[in-house]
């Protein structure tokens, strides 16, 4: 799961809900790029589809506990792509959602959580481009509460924040893939 030069392989897109992070990771893949989608909207997309309340505004303790087993299993999957994978949200964000419900400190996580890059491609709050929809249907304030969160929990396990730049995707998606590769 490492590449040559010791670093994991596996690539956190993270920040702020509604910052971009989705359609970035749509311009990696476009360009060729492996990459794993956000398990909380494939999990509300499930619920959705199906009735279900693991939603994070019915049931939102069901909810993180299946993003987190979403975000284990993922690595399974991600093991089997070659290169590197980006993944648009990952196990500390459903962890850090978690410990936010249950009023518990964010620690050291087992396992897969160290095959993530040290550096995570950080989405800011971006007011402009927010939008709530279908599958997200919180609040901007909410979504900026969040962001507070995940710019704590992320140093705390040892990462390193890297902010994306408010730009185009295509600049977005250049400044990720130069700061890897360069």
């Amino acid at each position: 799961m490492q590449r040559e030069d010791g670093e994991p392989r596996f690539v956190v897109l993270s920040g702020c809900s509604g910052g971009g992070k989705s359609t970035l990771l749509a311009e990696l893949a476009r360009r060729g790029h492996s990459v794993v989608e956000e398990p909380g909207r494939r999990i509300v997309a499930q619920e959705q589809r199906n009735g279900g309340n693991a939603l994070p505004w019915v049931e939102p303790l069901a909810f993180a506990r299946r993003a987190m087993a979403m975000a284990h299993a993922d690595f399974a999957y991600a093991a089997k792509l070659s290169g590197p994978v980006f993944f648009d949200r990952g196990l500390v964000d459903a962890a850090a959602f978690f410990c936010h419900l249950t009023d518990s400190p964010i620690e050291p996580l087992p396992g897969p959580v160290r095959q993530y890059r040290r550096e995570v491609f950080f989405a800011p709050p971006w007011p402009e481009l927010f939008e709530s929809d279908a599958q997200r249907q919180h609040g901007f304030a909410e979504a900026r509460s969040e962001y507070d969160r995940l710019a704590r929990a992320y140093p705390a396990l040892g990462y390193t924040l890297v902010e994306l730049p408010k730009t185009d995707i295509a600049g977005r998606a250049d400044f990720v893939l130069d700061r890897l590769f360069a």
